[in-house]
């Protein structure tokens, strides 16, 4: 009568919140990363077999359904142990009593803590029905290894799903309940198994099994070992960023409040991001030659596994490369102990690449032998082939980001910073600063055409020298090539990438201009170099930024910001959190005076954060805690703005396909498409590797560089290094989207011109070739050709028609 008053109420437990990590997931429900101290998967009491039912009610209360919340039995027991031995035990307790004990008490051994417990559960049968109990229990207990209710311990000591037990399984998380910590299939297998049996002989006494299904459960070996969160996609690069962002919105609370964020991520395109940029630095440290093994130790006296485990004990497999123990070694063949336990061969042909590495720029000769390359003591990597077959590997030390964004909404579809997680947490697609050399030259060519120039316009391509004042030195820029070429149309200059043109042009255009202009594709005022030298691509930009500036040429001129979290959700299924993306508007395009509304200037432009999700606004909804059950909110729609007319977006375009069909990236012919347009990038001395390009559907940047600004090697340009990273990746991203180059717009006009002057071509020219231009700036007719009557009366020009 003491006690009672004090107890707390029931009704709490109605509304009870477990503590459910964040999951994460990609736009097509695949699995990302999980984050949180407790592994939990909530599964409702009409979801749980009855073989993992019975196997809890036969181990823990097998009177549950008949006593009114306590066993009178199971405590006559208790203080019959207490009379007899002097100690106070918690034995006795019933279902009841577990939930009462870990929603409402601590786990101290003492009378005043059971009394209450005994009382409460009274109270929880009297208001609760016996399932409502049991799915507290369920998902409530601790089962070890830090997995809260039998989803968690299902997926943590078995990798399944509740459904997908054995009974034999289901009997062995049931025997935890007792000592979750101490007695579990990894801790301690051997007296788990025991208890695991125990279980299934209550089972049987009980006859809740068959006699059959007993001997084979009793029978059956137990596999557990610890499974980390089954995740499905590997993204934790962009995982990472999503849990900074859901605890900057959802405080400390978005570990356990059972948070479910959908990401813009496609797992197709991002198991494909993930796979080219593993294959194109492997391939691109290959080129550079073996650098020998990881460590070499005296293998004399180590002769068993054991002996070998402990040697590879602090190597760990990255990104697919296996360490493994060289413990023989002749001319032809290897054999390699790998630290999965496997034993395998490396023959010559797996090691042919492995020429020695004497520089960047220098390897030694091709192995002719296995002894040439690696030998017993050896610690080296293998990579598992797609054949069956085992090859030689080394980590390479070059690293590499790829993102890439669908251009009309800003959403970020694959991310890769780096060639490994684990390895380096480092995110170089946002959190890198590299040049982009002459993947920036699109954005100054646009400045460019805004001012009059058009693709065919002549800009010499000859030597020039700057005094740089504030170097106290001289600025002779060149071209990759070492060569120049004349007089060069605009457009050929961006095909061949010539440096001397974009640097005339820029000193034409006006660098305090072609600043302004070029932070409309959402750079930053004040990242751009107030130079010459930003015509070279000087500036130092993270690769997301470059991405989102293409993604303005791709979409016909607006400005979008990139995104990764598509919406939040509660445990009970409430969106807290539902993007608002900056969307293009084609009918909005237009005034009312029919004229294209004004570019806007970068104080306009739409802020674009990349490690932040803006604060609750025009962006997103955040619900209030609390608030009721709702479908997605209505938002008003946000509209990226024009930065660039659609007539300029099309010739730069235009340019840059024409880069892929004949120019530096003319390797991308290789993908069979016609509507694909980007630019290679590469700085002085080879530090940085770029290609950006894209379709209507897709804008994907690459760079590939060292962290430390070593030099890739004197051939390592953006097509040789970059480029073939993002054909892979784009291959597999573009499969299934039709292949449609964008539509010309009205306001532009075809022309045929002479290829060596720029200026349009009289009708009689034979090598006049077609090119485009904005309508009112089309190039003057070029003069008479020699020999033409000066009394002929004057032609009328065929071009006024446009």
């Amino acid at each position: 009568m003491v006690v009672a008053p004090d107890l707390p109420e029931v009704d709490t437990l109605r509304d009870v919140r477990l503590q459910v990590p964040l999951r994460v997931y990609t736009d097509d429900h695949k699995l990302i990363s999980v984050f949180g101290e407790k592994r939990r998967i909530p599964v409702p009491i009409e979801q749980i077999p009855d073989n993992l039912k019975y196997a809890f009610l036969a181990g823990e209360d097998a009177r549950f359904y008949k006593h009114p919340g306590i066993d009178y039995q199971g405590i006559s027991r208790a203080v019959w142990n207490l009379i007899t031995t002097g100690e106070k035990t918690i034995g006795g307790s019933t279902i009841t009593q577990l939930v009462a004990r870990n929603f409402f008490l601590s786990f101290e051994k003492t009378f005043s803590r059971k009394t209450r417990e005994i009382f409460l559960a009274l109270k929880i049968e009297r208001e609760l029905s016996k399932d409502e109990i049991l799915d507290l229990f369920f998902n409530k207990i601790l089962l070890g290894h830090r997995a809260y209710g039998v989803g968690a311990a299902a997926d943590v000591y078995y990798g399944k799903t509740v459904d997908e037990l054995t009974l034999a399984q289901s009997a062995m998380i049931a025997a935890l309940p007792k000592a979750p910590s101490r007695i579990n299939p990894i801790t301690s297998p051997e007296r788990a198994l025991e208890r695991r049996n125990y279980v299934l002989r209550r089972m049987r006494e009980l006859e809740y099994i068959s006699e059959e299904d007993f001997q084979q459960a009793l029978a059956e070996r137990d596999n557990a070992f610890y499974h980390g969160a089954t995740t499905e996609v590997s993204a934790p690069y962009l995982a990472e960023m999503v849990r900074q962002e859901a605890l900057a919105l959802l405080g400390d609370d978005a570990y356990t409040g059972g948070y479910i964020v959908h990401t813009t991520i496609n797992s197709r395109f991002q198991e494909a991001a993930n796979e080219s940029v593993m294959a194109g630095l492997e391939e691109y440290d290959r080129r550079h030659g073996y650098r020998g093994a990881e460590a070499q130790v005296d293998i004399a006296g180590l002769l068993t596994t054991q002996q070998w485990d402990e040697v590879l004990s602090p190597y760990r497999p990255i990104a697919g490369l296996v360490p493994g123990l060289v413990i023989e070694a002749d001319e032809e063949l290897a054999l390699v102990y790998l630290k999965n336990g496997q034993t395998v061969a490396l023959t010559l042909e797996s090691m042919r690449w492995a020429r020695p590495f004497i520089s960047r720029n220098r390897q030694g000769r091709e192995p002719k032998t296995v002894l040439d390359v690696i030998t017993a003591g050896d610690i080296v990597r293998s990579r598992l082939t797609n054949d069956g077959s085992w090859q030689l590997g080394q980590l390479p030390e070059a690293e590499s980001t790829l993102v890439s964004l669908d251009p009309n909404n800003g959403a970020i579809r694959a991310l890769v910073g780096g060639y490994d997680f684990s390895r380096s947490k480092y995110n170089r697609a946002l959190q890198a600063r590299r040049q982009p050399g002459s993947s920036f030259k699109p954005f100054l060519y646009s400045a460019a055409l805004a001012q009059g120039y058009t693709t065919a316009s002549l800009v010499n391509d000859a030597p020039i020298v700057f005094q740089d004042q504030e170097l106290e030195r001289t600025w002779k820029p060149q071209n990759f090539s070492e060569k120049f070429f004349g007089p060069t149309r605009l457009r050929e200059a961006m095909v061949n990438s010539r440096n001397l043109v974009s640097i005339r042009l820029l000193r034409d255009v006006g660098v305090s201009y072609a600043r302004e202009y070029i932070s409309n594709f959402g750079f930053e005022l004040s990242e751009l170099p107030a130079n010459l030298s930003m015509a070279l691509g000087s500036a130092n930009l993270p690769p997301l930024a470059m991405a989102r500036g293409y993604a303005v040429f791709a979409n016909g001129g607006f400005l979008v910001d990139p995104f990764y979290i598509q919406s939040i959700t509660d445990s009970e299924g409430n969106i807290v959190y539902q993007a608002n993306p900056t969307i293009i508007c084609e009918d909005c395009e237009m005034g009312d005076d029919g004229e294209l509304p004004p570019v806007v200037n970068d104080r306009q432009a739409p802020e674009f954060r990349p490690l932040a999700i803006d604060k609750p606004g025009p962006q997103q909804a955040l619900k209030d805690k609390g608030a009721s059950p709702s479908s997605a909110p209505e938002l008003p729609p946000r509209y990226a703005p024009r930065v660039i007319s659609e007539q300029n977006a099309y010739l730069v375009r235009s340019m840059m396909m024409d880069v892929i069909r004949r120019g530096t990236g003319v390797k991308a012919m290789q993908l069979g498409r016609s509507d694909l347009a980007g630019k290679t990038g590469t700085t002085n001395e080879q530090k940085d590797a770029w290609f950006s390009g894209y379709n209507n559907a897709l804008v994907t940047t690459v760079w590939v560089g060292f962290d430390s600004h070593a030099p890739l090697g004197s051939l390592e340009v953006g097509g040789r290094a970059a480029l073939p990273v993002w054909i892979s990746f784009m291959k597999v991203a573009l499969d299934g989207v039709p292949d449609e180059p964008p539509l010309m717009p009205n306001g532009l006009a075809q022309a045929r011109i002479n290829p060596e002057t720029g200026l349009l071509a009289r009708p009689d020219d034979p090598d006049a070739i077609m090119e485009l231009f904005e309508a009112g700036n089309l190039p003057r007719m070029e003069d008479s050709a020699p020999g033409a009557n000066p009394d002929d009366p004057e032609e009328e020009d065929p071009y006024d028609i446009y």
